[in-house]
């Protein structure tokens, strides 16, 4: 069965493999350098040998014109081809080995040639250049054929001209000094030919292995495809080079880092600022899924080095996952509120039961009084010291969930905190985490406690919040702000090492602070102060004057 013309055609093309097209293309450029080269040197090769040739025969020309006896020979001799001219002329024909040496009157009339039955004649070609005293170079052809000629004029001892000297040298001697040169100008080709391929292969070789023997159009497809997958993907992708410095960065790894495409060319530090992030990316901290905080962003790291030195991050978003799991403490939370009422409201009722079946109806009102007037001293204090409703109603319910838990919450009695907070919600979420974090520290010691105090001073709000744990050691206060930095095990839905630090990321957007110290007796203290966190109050509405009463004249009118 016969190819069909589509498969000659592919067959008669280009190879795919991308050894073989370098090699081949560097073959073909090395060839077509060696002849380039070749022909460039061959080129002016050619002029320079009749420039030689000129040369050499004017020369002869003139050392022949400047001996005087050949000027009295001319002047005093007739044309014969046994007279003095001819014979001297013959023996410098023969010495110089030119072509031929013709010494002429001026008027044309040869006195001496390599044929001696043409002495006596005119000359073949013009000598009116030579005989006007000129000097002529020239490839010409005469009687003898093709030849370089030079010609001068023969001058008396009186300087007055009397003839001219011509002196040829055959061309085709010319010709063959550059055919003999030929064949040593392609061997020097030929040796810088099989240089040139054997510096092809080898480089030919080196790409194979870097490409891994993939076609040109394997490695354009896969490099198209590569941008499209990696702009289409909802991961954060970040390249680094062996220098450091961001290569590539996708479209959700800005969205991800609020970056743009200058950013191309720097190093983290310079695009993101200091920071965990830009730790993680440059690969000064270590690990799988690591937390970092950019923005308001909860961003999940992993990095993995390159062949070639370099690195490649990715980035996704745990901040919608990270509310999911704070939605769900809070629900557990909840939860767990609700258990601690229902056993408590179980054993009240159990309790109230007992009484009413002991018909002791007095004991029984009073126990009741006094459970409802508990829960309404609770709740009433917290709404009398903080006026912000959901501040009131997150204390609140923290205060079951740590009486559940076997710790006292208490709200200190320097708390004064009115309704104008500009971000309530901020706030909620600074004191649910400072909170949660102190009922973890302090959970399973004996006389468990965490204090909150919240006051304003001006337009300034200072929140405090104490626990009774083990404190934190001095050279772990700042690491606590720190994200993914945490010493409890993290639960099964999340990680922890964010709370603290949202707290000082909030504190910070507002353009306050959060530290932490030890407190009084023992334990952590962490404040956290927020300019500008109060709205300026509004101003009292002013009073209306009552008018005087009319008098009884007036009031008759």
């Amino acid at each position: 069965m016969s190819p069909t013309p589509s498969a000659r055609r592919l067959r008669l093309g280009l190879p795919r493999r991308v050894f073989s097209q370098v090699l081949l293309m560097q073959v073909a450029i090395a060839a077509g350098v060696a002849v380039l080269a070749t022909g460039l040197f061959l080129a002016p090769l050619g002029d320079q040998l009749d420039d030689q040739a000129m040369r050499r025969a004017l020369a002869i020309a003139q050392t022949t014109a400047e001996q005087p006896q050949i000027a009295r020979d001319l002047q005093n001799t007739p044309p014969t081809p046994k007279g003095p001219v001819q014979r001297e002329a013959e023996r410098i024909r023969k010495a110089t080995h030119a072509e031929y040496v013709v010494v002429m009157d001026r008027r044309g009339v040869r006195w001496s040639h390599t044929d001696p039955q043409r002495i006596g004649g005119h000359v073949s070609t013009d000598p009116g250049r030579a005989l006007a005293g000129k000097e002529v170079m020239e490839i010409d052809s005469g009687t003898l054929g093709r030849s370089a000629r030079g010609k001068v004029p023969l001058r008396d001892s009186h300087g007055d001209i009397i003839g001219a000297v011509s002196v040829g040298i055959a061309y085709d001697s010319v010709r063959a000094r550059l055919l003999h040169a030929i064949p040593g100008l392609f061997a020097y080709a030929g040796g810088a030919l099989a240089v040139g391929a054997l510096a092809a292969w080898l480089i030919s070789r080196r790409v194979q292995r870097q490409t891994r023997d993939l076609a040109f159009s394997d490695i354009a497809a896969l490099l198209a495809e590569r941008e499209a997958m990696l702009h289409s993907i909802r991961e954060g992708v970040v390249a680094l080079d062996r220098t450091g410095r961001i290569r590539l960065l996708n479209d959700e790894a800005q969205r991800l880092l609020d970056l743009d495409d200058g950013v191309v060319g720097r190093t983290p530090d310079e695009a993101l600022g200091e920071g965990r992030t830009a730790d993680v990316l440059a690969g000064r901290v270590t690990g799988t899924d690591l937390l970092t905080v950019r923005g308001q962003r909860v961003l999940v790291a992993n990095r993995m080095p390159t062949d070639d030195g370099g690195a490649v991050a990715t980035l996704r978003d745990r901040t919608e996952l990270e509310q999911l799991g704070r939605e769900l403490d809070s629900t557990r939370g909840l939860i767990d509120a609700l258990r601690a009422q229902d056993h408590e409201h179980a054993n009240r009722m159990h309790t109230l039961l007992g009484l009413l079946e002991l018909e002791m109806y007095d004991d029984a009102v009073e126990f009741v009084g006094e459970v409802v007037g508990d829960h309404r001293a609770t709740a009433e204090q917290v709404t009398e010291k903080i006026q912000d409703p959901l501040l009131a109603a997150l204390l609140v319910g923290k205060a079951t969930v740590a009486a559940e838990r076997g710790v006292a919450l208490w709200v200190s009695d320097r708390t004064r905190l009115p309704d104008r907070l500009v971000d309530p919600r901020g706030l909620v979420t600074i004191v649910g985490n400072l909170v949660d974090n102190a009922l973890d520290a302090v959970a399973g010691t004996l006389h468990a406690r965490v204090e909150v105090e919240l006051r304003a001073e001006g337009r300034t709000a200072i929140l405090t919040v104490r626990d009774t744990g083990p404190g934190i050691p001095v050279e772990h206060r700042e690491l606590v702000f720190t994200e993914g930095w945490s010493t409890k095990k993290p639960p099964a839905h999340r990680e922890r090492g964010i709370g603290l630090s949202l707290v000082r990321r909030l504190a910070e957007r507002q353009g306050g602070t959060a530290t932490v110290g030890e407190a009084d007796g023992g334990g952590a203290q962490f404040t956290v102060v927020l300019p500008e966190a109060l709205a300026e109050p509004a101003p009292a509405p002013a009073l209306s004057v009552p008018s005087a009463p009319q008098s009884a004249k007036e009031e008759s009118q």
